[in-house]
């Protein structure tokens, strides 16, 4: 009686073994299944890492930035998808092609052009980076303060301008204003690869800090003084509020000067980034 019972238990343990055995590779089946939703998943979610538009894409790999995944339109490769294609190659990049609608609703922006990327974390530059780009030219630090901007496309664009116009980064708060997204990227034309974006979480105090560091500020108000009228040499920082609202309370009082750009027609206001680009080439061409 002993030994059968000792031979059933047996037979069972070695029947739990068999089903133990069995399970970790049911598990690992559905553990990919899950991965691959939570990927599509996350695609549909909101993410600044993620760029889209060809030529945004290949300026990115471009200016060195990790490409973990690329999602592509299914079909003939052509022009700027072959140079794509050629770089995923070159970095090892894995590739998915979808169809057009499918992209569609993965996108962000809305003008994919049969490219999104999804690359490594933006990294966010240091105030020292500025500085040392500053340096690195043998130039006084010029800088882009930007309160409260929330459209991407503005910040994008202002970016794009900051690059152009010889600034040597942006400077973005924390809370209250849009990071860099996939749609800030597309609308820098790939300037965001190339001029340093650093976000803090006090404006107003970091611009005390650069103060004692020899800068001084001027802000964009459209009741200050002509900008044409305003000496905007040295070590500056140009600081451009939100439409509508402008610069904040705190922000402004820690300016030097303000500055307004003549203005002729009917309305009285400009677009953030029309205006920061105005005042970034007079501040370009007082600086010689």
């Amino acid at each position: 009686m002993q030994n059968r019972n000792h031979d059933r238990g047996t037979g069972e343990r070695a029947g739990d073994r068999r089903r133990e055995e069995r399970r970790p590779a049911v598990r690992r089946d559905r553990s990919r299944e899950r991965i691959d939703k939570r990927e599509e998943e996350g695609l549909r979610e909101p993410d600044e890492n993620r760029i889209e538009g060809r030529n945004a894409v290949i300026e990115a790999y471009r200016a060195g930035r990790t490409i973990e995944r690329l999602y592509l339109l299914e079909g003939p490769a052509e022009g700027a998808m072959q140079t794509v294609l050629r770089l995923a190659k070159d970095h090892h990049t894995p590739v998915r092609f979808l169809t057009r609608q499918r992209l569609d609703q993965l996108s962000q922006t809305g003008k994919h052009q049969g490219v999104i990327a999804q690359a490594a974390a933006f990294a966010y530059a240091e105030i020292e980076d500025l500085f040392a780009r500053a340096q690195e030219k043998g130039e006084d630090p010029f800088f882009i303060l930007l309160d409260q901007i929330e459209d991407p496309h503005n910040l994008g664009a202002i970016i794009r301008t900051a690059n152009l116009a010889g600034a040597h980064g942006v400077i973005i708060p924390k809370d209250r204003a849009v990071g860099l997204t996939a749609t800030a990227a597309k609308a820098s034309a790939g300037a965001i690869h190339y001029t340093p974006v650093v976000k803090v979480t006090n404006l107003a105090r970091t611009m005390e800090d650069l103060k004692k560091r020899g800068l001084w500020f001027v802000c964009a108000d459209m009741d200050g003084t002509p900008m044409t009228k305003l000496s905007m040499t040295g070590p500056i920082g140009l600081v451009i509020g939100a439409e509508g609202s402008g610069v904040s309370r705190l922000v402004r009082e820690k300016c030097d000067m303000t500055a307004a750009i003549p203005m002729k027609g009917e309305i009285d206001s400009l677009n953030a980034s029309v205006a920061a680009g105005v005042l970034m080439y007079e501040i370009l061409r007082q600086r010689g």
